[in-house]
């Protein structure tokens, strides 16, 4: 499965940003993860194919995770945003082989 992220950009804190990942095959589970410089990549939130999600302690109850199956598409609205949000914003998904793929990221800058 091949996967486009869209949708980052700078954003002033305290605004919000809509990701978007477009799967070019059936997902299962679809997870966000971002990577800060100098910091490794960390997960964001998940989305279980069953409708369960999970998130960070950092981002919950600010962002929010959802699914378009009929557009193979998850999104990540992001609300109240920090600057210690500013990351590349990548979108992961597993197949129904189980498969693992990544797609290139997105820039996520808050500035203060």
């Amino acid at each position: 499965v091949q996967l486009q992220a869209s949708g980052g950009g700078l954003v002033q804190a305290g605004g919000s940003l809509r990701l978007s990942c477009v799967a070019s095959g059936i997902t299962t589970t679809m997870s966000w993860y971002r990577q800060a410089p100098g910091k490794q990549r960390e997960l964001v939130a998940v989305s279980h194919s069953d409708g369960e999600t999970n998130y960070s302690d950092s981002v919950k109850g600010r962002f929010l995770v959802s699914r378009d199956y009929a557009k193979k598409t998850m999104y990540l609205q992001m609300n109240s945003l920090k600057p210690e949000d500013t990351a590349v914003y990548y979108c992961n998904a597993r197949n129904l082989a189980f498969k693992e793929s990544w797609g290139r990221g997105t820039l996520v800058t808050v500035s203060s």
